[in-house]
């Protein structure tokens, strides 16, 4: 009995480590001055990698509303299937943001305006991105997650599934930590 209860302490350790932790996959933040806004571009630019719309998009068109923190390198992003990113100011009073939008990017807002702009675009072809609601709690699609030296995301699944985008399945698992 001592001698299996020896193997049992001496293997807990092992056991214990061995199992794997589920967090969401972080993403290295980039080089340059605002090193931040180049790993939000890598992360935005994969999130519409695995979107598909309803008819293709040649052209991505992505609505910023809000005092966007690190979205200055958002129109460089291209995407694989050869679309490129326009960048389109959005005004925070803008009574049909789904007319123009593909893709909606929140920055800081007030909590009321953020949620009227998601409310407006719900139930249309549109993903949304939020930069600063790290509780995900507003409504968005996506809600990007900084710390200092990486960017994470977390999915909002019952937004993604009132959306008539399609999100690849592939990214709920990387968000729960999978891969």
């Amino acid at each position: 009995m001592r001698s299996l209860l020896f193997w049992l302490l001496l293997m807990t350790p092992t056991m214990t480590v061995a199992l794997p932790l589920a967090r969401p996959v972080a993403m290295p933040i980039g080089p340059g001055p605002d090193r931040m806004a180049a790993g939000v571009a890598r992360m935005v630019g994969s999130i519409l990698e695995f979107t598909r719309w309803p008819t293709a998009r040649p052209v991505v068109r992505m609505c910023m509303a809000g005092v966007v923190a690190h979205g200055d390198q958002l129109d460089e992003i291209s995407l694989t299937n050869g679309a490129r990113i326009a960048t389109v100011a959005l005004a925070a009073d803008e009574a049909a943001p789904a007319a123009r939008c593909d893709a909606l990017y929140l920055g800081s807002l007030d909590a009321v305006v953020r949620q009227r702009l998601i409310a407006a675009v719900r139930g249309n072809p549109v993903v949304t991105i939020a930069e600063d609601d790290r509780d995900c709690a507003g409504g968005a699609m996506f809600c990007l997650l900084f710390a200092p030296q990486t960017l994470s995301f977390q999915l909002n699944i019952d937004a993604v599934s009132r959306s008539t985008v399609r999100i690849d399945p592939r990214v709920l698992r990387v968000a729960k930590g999978g891969y």
